[in-house]
């Protein structure tokens, strides 16, 4: 291949970030993608097979160490990888937490999303507009950062430094954050990070009850110790795997009923029966921890509660499927998890859980973790795998489907977070035991993400069938009068004070037109502007569109200028007109998009107008709109 790459040279930073990163990964990296050649070389050059999935790491390595990408930057990394400078350039461009433009080493992500921009990040944003002047600091307005619960939330992002993150923030607190002295060895980090953990409201049951399972080492265990998490159970659903065989493994998974959490509900053992059965090798598992909806931070907590949890997890599913490498791939605005799990990863491999001969029992498994870099989409799975593979994370037409044809073109088992842990509970109590809590397809517990007008925001964990109005009063109750509740998050639906009693189940979310989708239970008063929400969730999904496809790219930005309009009380026409144009907008992205983002970019607003709930505009106010990303 001749690539025609850019005259401009690298600084001496930028050189050595690139060249040491790549020192470190390219080992693996060889190993890794020794059985995937004949797969991809359908797509590029000989060193383009080996190297491509090393892109994303390598931009990091830069980014994290100056600040921004330069045109010598991406010009060296397109060097060292023999990938073509354009798409080293379009793939720079894609994540919001980069950038190719030059700019001050420290960078202050403050959450206007629906949680936080009602609760605090506005003030912040003002705060910081009227009294920051460090040059080394910009400010940049952020969708939801996944620290819901704890609303206000930022994320500081520091070229050479730690990132952290501040919930709930306050404008003081965000300006001693961005102004303290550069913090190169992480003190900083260490100290926020351990104020974060010790805050103790994330998963508010911890320790409460022994009907806890996903949720009974949060806050008990020291996410630091692997000794403290076998003391408390740690590695003993995967000494019964071993014992059990993958088949058996599978049996028990099909027995409980275990369906994916993360929103698509598709049944686990039938996934992981695929991938195994497969004749191809080598098989893949991803795991995927790009959480990022809206109003959704269950993962989060996981992560960062209980890190080895995953670790063995993800051990359990590489075991069963005959995969030897698990890529854990880590939202690039979760910091703290990301450091938690790498710990536990270093300290698995040096215990002989992880490596070339897990726990003696003659069976290899290793885990590899990436970090996104701001990207919604990238929790679609073939856009994720996109993402690992070098890629633009644009989702990929199906069929194929992963578990066929997924990562390099390989059987891919892909399971989110929430299942995995789910998987230590199968093992653990048996599938049929698992099967008989909930009923149907709804068996087991499942993790809710409780924010908004609540006394006690959270993680909740709760039997299937417990009632939407139980799960308020596990969370305090409603603070003030109880107007709506979204369901399902930024892609799901509205639900009245009526609709309290319904099970929480995937059957009787159907029943009301609604979704459990990802978890969440945001919860909005009667003083809620939630025409100014609605117009907050169609700005999320304009900024996070891949604009692969026509009905997306274009949709969301007309879903969202209607919005607009009538917040400001200004329709085209009449209200009326908007309101159905809306409604036509909807019908085109949910039955022509590519991916479930387009599909699902409309269900709130839609759901909001049937249930007459898009209100006559509030009082003038600023509309928050977020700056270019």
């Amino acid at each position: 291949m001749d690539l025609h790459i850019s005259a401009a040279e690298p600084t001496t930073a930028e050189r050595d970030a690139v060249d040491t990163a790549f020192a470190l990964l390219a080992p693996a990296a060889a190993e890794l993608t020794a059985g995937d050649r004949a797969t991809r070389s359908r797509h590029a050059g000989h060193a383009v097979r080996s190297r491509r999935h090393l892109l994303l790491p390598l931009l990091h390595a830069v980014h994290d160490t100056v600040g921004w990408l330069s045109e010598g930057a991406l010009a060296h990394v397109a060097r060292t990888l023999q990938v073509p400078p354009a798409e080293v350039y379009g793939v720079a461009t894609f994540y919001a937490m980069f950038s190719v433009e030059p700019r001050p080493p420290r960078v202050v992500h403050v959450c206007d999303d629906v949680a936080c921009g009602p609760s605090g990040g506005e003030e912040i944003l003002a705060a910081l507009d009227e009294r920051l002047s460090d040059e080394r600091t910009c400010v940049v307005r952020s969708p939801c950062l996944g620290l819901c619960e704890r609303a206000p939330a930022v994320l500081h992002q520091r070229a050479g430094e730690p990132d952290l993150s501040q919930a709930p923030a306050t404008p003081d607190g965000v300006l001693g954050a961005a102004t303290a002295p550069a913090d190169p060895a992480g003190a900083q980090a260490e100290t926020a990070d351990t104020a974060f953990a010790d805050a103790g409201v994330s998963a508010p049951q911890t320790g409460t009850g022994e009907h806890l399972r996903l949720l009974r080492r949060v806050g008990v265990v020291d996410p630091s110790s692997l000794d403290d998490y076998r003391a408390r159970g740690g590695y003993s659903a995967l000494r019964r795997a071993v014992a059990l065989g993958p088949s058996r493994v599978i049996e028990e998974l099909k027995a409980s009923s275990l369906t994916g959490r993360g929103g698509a509900a598709f049944p686990t053992g039938v996934k992981w029966e695929t991938v195994a059965a497969a004749p191809e090798r080598p098989h893949h598992l991803v795991c995927n921890a790009d959480e990022s909806e809206p109003g959704t931070f269950k993962d989060r907590v996981l992560m960062e509660g209980d890190p080895f949890g995953l670790i063995e997890a993800m051990t359990i599913a590489g075991y069963v499927t005959g995969a030897t490498v698990g890529h854990l791939y880590v939202r690039g605005e979760y910091p703290l998890a990301t450091r938690r799990l790498q710990d536990a990863i270093a300290a698995a491999r040096a215990r002989g859980l992880l490596g070339g001969d897990v726990m003696g029992e003659g069976f290899a498994f290793d885990v590899e973790l990436r970090r996104g870099a701001g990207a919604y989409i990238c929790g679609e799975e073939t856009a994720l795998l996109q993402s690992i593979e070098g890629h633009r994370g644009e989702p990929r037409n199906k069929p194929p489907f992963p578990a066929t044809a997924g990562l390099f073109g390989r059987p891919t088992a892909i399971n989110n977070v929430e299942t995995l842990y789910d998987v230590l509970e199968v093992l653990n109590i048996g599938g049929e035991a698992f099967a008989g809590v909930g009923g149907g397809r709804s068996t087991g517990s499942k993790l809710f993400c409780v924010s908004g007008a609540v006394a006690t925001p959270g993680v909740y964990e709760v039997d299937f069938g417990t009632t939407l109005r139980e799960l308020l009063d596990l969370a305090g109750g409603v603070r003030g009068e109880l107007r709506t509740v979204l369901l399902g998050g930024a892609a799901g639906g509205f639900v009245l004070p009526s609709d309290l009693d319904v099970a929480l189940t995937l059957e009787g979310a159907r029943e009301i037109g609604a979704t459990l989708g990802s978890g969440v239970v945001l919860v909005f008063d009667t003083a809620a502007d939630l025409t100014g929400t609605l117009r907050r969730i169609a700005a999320f999904f304009r900024d996070e569109s891949c604009g692969q496809c026509v009905p997306c790219r274009v949709g969301t930005v007309r879903q969202e200028e209607a919005l607009a309009r009538l917040e400001r009380g200004a329709p085209l026409g009449s209200r009326e007109t908007e309101l159905a144009l809306l409604s036509d907008l909807a019908r085109v992205m949910r039955d022509a998009s590519i991916c479930g983002l387009g599909q699902t970019a409309p269900s709130a607003v839609l759901s909001a107008i049937d249930l007459g709930l898009i209100a006559a505009p509030p009082p003038a106010r600023s509309n928050g709109h977020r700056g270019t990303r």
